[in-house]
């Protein structure tokens, strides 16, 4: 059977990451890669939770090099984890931190210095070996890969709720990576870094950050930046010629920020599709070209295109593109767009796929894209796409991040009509459907958005030029922020629960009582880690965050002008514990709250409005 090496490097001297700004050469990341594999517990699958990019990609290779498969879930919440070992009851968990909960055979990464913690529950750790060093001089052998070997699966949200799992073997993911870096330009780079905001565990992490690095022959840097500054710092801590990874949401609060940026040779983007005006300003801020990379876990990806000069996608080299009717269709009388399905095959994809999205095929290879399929929208008659609202809002100065939101479709009454037509748009009762007719609900769209520096009726103003009133969102709520997750994209059942606490939230402070909602601080949030070892503890910045941006989103208004004019944390509030947030607003407009875990204050606050100008001058 044909194999691949594990590593494409030419030398085994040659640079293969950057931990910490110390670069690690090929001999080194093989040693670890070998003692690792030696020290792995027994189960056939691995569930890599390492956050360090550097320890991921150890981690990756030792599981391929011992036989086993690597499980990389879409989340990793306790449900992901459950369905986890259902799927694969053999499964442990593979992990940097120092406090992992997960509920799996627990293994951690052994550390550089080879000393390990006592063994605790069911927790394992890694022997010492007498090999803690890897020999400059001696002789190394880059293991090789059966080339139908899975390296991992990935999974995607299946119909049922159950994650559907796709099997990458390792000959594919080779031949997927080798065309993708000579489509960037890559090759003729020659030695390069790859600098990722987005984690590795997801598809475009996993192929860009990591696996173009092992097959394309370059360096990888260990850490995840979020934060422009952050971004900034790794890039200057990193060798020329550099490689920006990242995402539209990372990108856009990166440009919006004003950070000064060092020089990158390429930048890339996917996730979600750019804006050509950003894509601009990307390009123009950081002196370099910027490719989007188009694909999905099943396929990987498929096309790139230039966005600040060009609308249409270019597919790779040996793919094909093909348009498919649902059966039973009459394409005699023509099919609307829900009756055609684009699917993709040959090169690197082992068996044909159905792409999601709604694509235009153009000659030569090229395409244009119109968004989800499960993004269209039909009201009044009328039809458009989440994707090209969700543009227009984005692109209204201003606006700093905003999603339209098609909520479920309200059950119908008995008898009612299997089609209704929206009245004219105006004002309606419930945020989420109106009712027309002989009283039927119409599911109406709604939208969140960001916007600090906008008033409601700016915002509303806005949105008339650019879309047909009948998708003007009802309501349009205001929020602090969205929670995208760490590749930028915005989960339903994540909108769904926001949306719901907007409704109840908006219900009760109607009441002008006391407006009481609950919310919990997860154990990975990216503020946990070093607050404080052995007992992790939420930063009193990140109560203060989520309660401003609750009692925002509660009162469909931003807070960020306001002040906090005094703050307390009279006691602790630890990850994972459900806390109970109460506001209410004197007749002044000064906003207290309180934070409680239990009977438990954990803190408490006054929201004041913001000073004026005479007096922040003088301050």
């Amino acid at each position: 059977m044909p194999s691949f090496p594990l590593l494409f490097h030419s030398s085994s001297a040659e640079t293969i990451a950057w931990r910490d700004g110390t670069p690690v050469s090929v001999r080194e990341f093989l040693a670890d890669v070998t003692r690792l594999a030696r020290a792995l517990p027994a189960g056939g699958h691995v569930f890599n939770m390492c956050t360090d990019r550097y320890r991921f990609a150890v981690g990756l290779c030792a599981t391929l090099v011992a036989g086993k498969i690597s499980l990389l879930p879409s989340a990793h919440t306790p449900e992901a984890v459950r369905q986890l070992a259902a799927f694969a009851p053999d499964t442990f968990c593979l992990h940097d931190s120092a406090h992992c909960s997960v509920e799996l055979p627990r293994f951690r990464f052994p550390s550089e210095s080879g000393a390990n913690a006592p063994d605790s529950g069911a927790e394992t750790h890694a022997e010492t070996h007498a090999e803690t060093r890897a020999d400059p001089n001696a002789e190394i052998s880059v293991p090789q890969i059966d080339a139908e070997q899975v390296m991992a699966y990935l999974f995607t949200s299946g119909s049922t709720g159950v994650p559907v799992p796709h099997g990458k073997k390792w000959g594919y993911l080779v031949r997927c990576l080798r065309t993708s870096a000579a489509r960037l330009g890559l090759s003729e780079m020659g030695a390069c870094t790859l600098v990722g905001t987005v984690p590795p565990q997801h598809m475009y992490g996993f192929e860009t950050t990591v696996l173009l690095a092992l097959i394309g022959g370059f360096a990888f840097g260990n850490r995840q930046p979020f934060y422009p500054g952050d971004v900034a710092a790794e890039l200057a801590a990193l060798p020329q010629p550099r490689v920006l990874v990242t995402s539209p949401v990372h990108l856009r609060a990166l440009m919006m920020s004003g950070q000064a940026l060092p020089p990158v040779a390429l930048a890339l983007s996917a996730t979600a599709p750019l804006t050509q005006d950003l894509a601009r300003t990307a390009e123009a801020r950081l002196h370099a070209p910027l490719l989007e990379i188009y694909g999905s876990t099943e396929s990987g990806q498929i096309a790139t295109r230039r966005t600040a000069l060009h609308n249409a996608w270019q597919l790779y080299p040996e793919l094909k593109l093909e348009t498919r009717h649902a059966q039973g269709s009459a394409n005699d009388r023509g099919d609307s767009a829900d009756d055609v399905t684009v699917w993709v095959s040959g090169g690197h994809v082992e068996t044909p796929v159905p792409m999601g999205d709604a694509l235009e095929l153009l000659d030569d290879g090229q395409f244009l894209l119109h968004g989800r399929k499960g993004d269209l929208v039909n009201i009044a008659g009328k039809r458009t796409s989440l994707g090209y609202l969700n543009h227009q809002l984005n692109e209204i100065p201003g606006v700093v991040d905003g999603v339209f939101f098609m909520p479920d479709a309200a059950p119908r009454a008995a008898g009612a009509a299997s089609s209704v037509s929206a009245a004219s748009p105006g004002p309606v009762s419930d945020p989420e459907v109106a009712r027309v007719g002989r009283g039927e609900p119409v599911t109406r769209l709604l939208a969140l958005v960001v916007a600090p520096d906008l008033t409601p009726a700016d915002l509303q103003r806005a949105l008339r030029d650019r879309i047909d009133a009948a998708f003007m969102p009802r309501p349009l709520i205001f929020v602090a922020s969205l929670p995208r997750n760490a590749t930028g994209k915005l989960p339903r059942d994540v909108l769904t629960a926001l949306v719901a606490q907007h409704t109840r939230s908006a219900s009760l402070a109607a009441q002008n009582g006391p407006t009481t909602l609950t919310f919990t601080i997860a154990p990975d949030h990216a503020a946990i880690p070093g607050h404080f070892p052995g007992q992790p503890i939420v930063p009193g910045v990140v109560l203060l965050d989520h309660a401003i941006s609750a009692i925002g989103s509660a009162l469909n208004r931003s807070l960020d002008a306001c002040r906090v004019s005094s703050a307390k944390f009279p006691s602790p509030a630890t990850p994972g514990t459900p806390l109970d947030l109460k506001f209410e607003t004197t007749a002044s407009g000064t906003i207290r709250f309180t934070i409680s875990a239990a009977t438990r204050t954990v803190a408490s606050g006054v929201l004041a409005a913001p000073a004026p100008v005479e007096e922040a001058v003088a301050s």
